[in-house]
């Protein structure tokens, strides 16, 4: 019996979420074991060629996906990209975990900006709309002024930044390469640049505790890119993006019971006001497109 459309979205959204949190508790137990940002990468592009050329040998009607197309575009897309998960890595290891994937959600503030200047769209009260609820949303979470206050929150808002300029070489890429060859060079390209950051002896020395949370980050960037992208397919970004929204109150319970984070309500309720101006512009977005002539 076929699945319904939102039963589809609703089975690939929770592979996302899943993905999504495996990454991030992945990455901050390798960093627990003494390895470093590049070399915790490193390992995720490793593995995610390892699972790509075991497909392309399964698969070999994926080999003309996996050739060489649009290289400046991909390495401007791959170079930025990875300067971004860089610095979400990092921030992964010095901030609690809600907190970043809250502020990451500030990425559609920054794409409909970028969308006006690089792709010349205009700049509508919808979009106006998802950038003061965006920064609204960020003073709640970050409550200026508090002694509290952590510079590394700036780590995560330039990676949003950087995510939204991936956001749109990618909407570029998609217009001619399938999800297949974006993700095939996108591990091609990050391998060596993490490797160059690496000390490689480190992976000679790898321990059987490095085992599970390598395969974790590994898989689950592969799986987080690839379920995300199949729910888009699947439905409406309308519905999508509020089941997206659930990863930050996911995390926060997954940060309180493996770290001891404590649950803050401001966190939640920041990213739930800037996800209400990104539903604002979605589904005004949706309505003027319905408008256009075919």
């Amino acid at each position: 019996m076929a699945l319904s459309k939102l039963a589809r979205v609703v089975l690939w959204m929770i592979g996302a979420l899943l993905s999504f949190s495996v990454m991030a508790v992945s990455i901050r137990q390798l960093s627990a074991l003494g390895l470093s940002i590049f070399e915790i990468l490193a390992i995720r592009s490793i593995v995610a060629l390892i699972v790509l050329f075991a497909l392309l040998a399964l698969r070999p009607e994926l080999r003309v996906h996996a050739r060489p197309r649009r290289m400046p575009l991909n390495f401007l897309r791959n170079g930025v990209h990875y300067v971004s998960q860089y610095m979400w890595a990092l921030s992964l290891t010095m901030l609690p975990l809600a907190m970043v994937f809250a502020l990451e959600f500030t990425m559609p503030v920054w794409t409909a900006l970028l969308a006006v200047w690089l792709l010349g769209e205009r700049l509508t009260p919808s979009r106006i709309g998802v950038v003061i609820f965006g920064l609204i949303g960020i003073l709640v979470i970050l409550r200026p002024g508090l002694a509290s206050f952590n510079p590394a929150v700036f780590l995560v808002l330039v990676a949003a930044f950087g995510y939204a300029i991936t956001m749109i070489t990618t909407k570029k890429l998609t217009m001619t390469e399938t999800t297949f060859g974006i993700i095939f060079w996108m591990a091609v390209i990050q391998l060596p640049l993490s490797l160059l950051g690496s000390d490689l002896t480190v992976f000679a020395g790898l321990q059987p505790a490095h085992i599970l949370p390598a395969l974790g980050v590994g898989i689950s960037g592969l799986t987080s890119h690839y379920c995300l992208s199949n729910a888009f397919r699947a439905g409406d970004a309308t519905v999508v993006v509020p089941m997206d929204f659930m990863r930050i109150p996911l995390i926060a319970v997954i940060g309180w019971a493996l770290y001891g984070e404590q649950l803050d309500l401001f966190v939640l309720l920041g990213a739930l006001i800037i996800v209400a101006g990104v539903l604002w512009n979605l589904r005004a977005e949706t309505a003027r497109a319905r408008l256009l002539p075919p």
